[in-house]
């Protein structure tokens, strides 16, 4: 058959014909030929939509001349059946040629079935939407009685994308989709899929209350709409050493359930609690996320470097010693007994810091690509230090909280133990009392930094230090080394 449209297609078209206008190939693969006989050249395009772009099917021409040609359509083979349509257009005309392979099967399957089925399979699913990840595109988890399985992307009612909210699928809806297998670094999900139907759930989370514990425990509560017969509570095994309920209060449609958790000396952790109902016949669920804070570390970077990575978090105390990326908060942290790199700071392009800055932050044990790093670093403190010359620090006043970035070279080592030193800028000279390796350095973690890093006179030598003095002469108190350039 052929059809009409209104660029005046006709059933017999002057300018160009085919044998077939209607091709068939099969499910197992293979090619079908046709005859094409026009008056003028011709073109053959692929009618393609945004959910299918026919990448399955071969044209072999797609350009003719005046006279008969004979061009064949091809495919490999199909898991399912499938349909595509191609444009011969010629002499302001076009004959349109309907292409099918195999027929369109529909399998309905669990999650289970669904994850064994191959790739392209053409399902139907039923099961319950336990979590939204995406409201765009529509990228969620339906879970059955057999397992879990996500799924990438929902088309609307239209066949559209990203117009998922206009589904209104919530978690703890009952939902059944249709769409084809896939799967994503070998493991299987639906792609692209349609809903069929939404069963509203009879119970849902309406909000939660300290959704986000401390580290010392408290009382998280979630705030439900039942409508069904009664709420259930289940709690995961892994969470009920430290997680407890309370209390259930029911009135009407409405129920509040509270729960007690215990304080976490531990790393980070979290649990979904699960809140059940139903009719009578058929059964509801929905979900909610519960997470608290583990115990806070105080630790070196030494000691965080050789930590595991994991979700513990840690105190880290230091100088920023490089910025590589002052919007995000991408720096180098240094203290006594090392360095590490920090990948962003929450905020910092508003805080004002700078190389040299004196920071406290808290943050996770992370790698990337097996190099260390922290990750989701906050900053709990900072301390500000100021660059200046050697004559401008002897014009301040004595202050132990007050720090300098000073510059100079050394003139005499007089304790090379401690690092007690003279160093001079331009025509200014001042005692550096103690030269030590690092923030936060105690007893013998403060010796010998100038044999360990090679540092003599003539050096160029750049510290943190407070401004002080001893019996009436102006000093520099407990220097943090910075950096040096060798005279040599």
């Amino acid at each position: 058959m052929t059809s009409c449209n209104d660029e005046e297609t006709m059933t017999l078209l002057p300018e160009i014909q085919v044998s077939s206008s209607f091709v068939t190939l099969p499910q197992d693969g293979g090619s079908t030929s046709i005859t094409v006989t026009a008056k003028d050249s011709w073109t053959a395009e692929k009618v393609t939509t945004e959910k299918d772009a026919v990448e399955w099917l071969t044209i072999s021409s797609t350009t003719g001349a005046a006279g008969e040609t004979e061009i064949s359509f091809s495919a490999p083979s199909a898991i399912d059946g499938r349909t595509a349509e191609v444009l011969l257009n010629c002499g302001g005309k076009t004959q349109r040629i309907n292409i099918m392979q195999g027929l369109a099967q529909i399998s309905e399957a669990t999650v289970e079935e669904a994850k064994a089925a191959p790739d392209g399979k053409t399902l139907r699913i039923t099961g319950v939407c336990t979590n939204i990840t995406n409201t765009l595109y529509g990228n969620w988890y339906l879970t059955d009685d057999t397992g879990e399985l996500y799924i990438y992307g929902t088309l609307d009612k239209k066949g559209g994308t990203k117009n998922f909210e206009s589904l209104g699928l919530e978690v703890g809806d009952e939902v059944t989709i249709e769409g084809p297998k896939g799967s994503y670094k070998g493991d299987p999900q639906m792609v692209n899929v349609m809903v069929i139907q939404i069963n509203k759930s009879l119970v849902k989370v309406d909000s939660v209350q300290n959704a986000v514990l401390t580290d010392q425990g408290g009382e998280f509560v979630a705030y439900l709409t039942c409508k069904g017969q009664g709420v259930s509570v289940e709690i995961p095994e892994d969470a009920k050493s430290w997680l407890s309920i309370s209390s259930i209060q029911s009135a009407g449609t409405n129920t509040v359930v509270k729960f007690k958790a215990e304080a976490n000396n531990d790393e980070d952790r979290e649990t979904t609690l699960t809140f059940r109902t139903t009719d009578g016949s058929k059964n509801y669920s929905t979900q909610t996320t519960i997470s608290q804070a583990g115990a806070i570390v105080d630790a070196t970077i030494a000691e965080f470097l050789a930590a595991p990575v994991g979700d513990r978090q840690y105190r880290l105390s230091g100088v920023i010693s490089d910025i590589s990326d002052a919007t995000s908060g991408k720096l180098n942290l240094r203290d006594f007994s090392g360095e590490t790199y920090v990948y962003k700071v929450q905020d910092f392009a508003t805080k004002g810091l700078k190389e040299g800055d004196i920071i406290t932050i808290v943050g996770k044990r992370a790698a990337y690509q097996g190099s260390p790093q922290v990750s989701g670093a906050v900053l709990e403190s900072s301390i500000s230090v100021t660059t200046a010359t050697i004559a401008e620090v002897l014009t301040k006043p004595d202050d132990a909280s007050t720090y300098f970035m000073v510059t100079g070279v050394i003139t005499n080592i007089d304790n090379p133990t401690y690092g007690n030193l003279y160093f001079r800028d331009g025509d200014s000279e001042i005692l550096l009392y103690g030269c030590y390796p690092g923030y936060g350095a105690t007893g013998d973690d403060r010796k010998y930094l100038l044999a360990d890093k090679g540092i003599k006179v003539g050096d160029t030598l750049t510290v943190i230090a407070t401004k002080g003095s001893y019996k009436g002469t102006p000093q520099l108190a407990h220097g943090l080394y910075f950096s040096h350039v060798s005279a040599e």
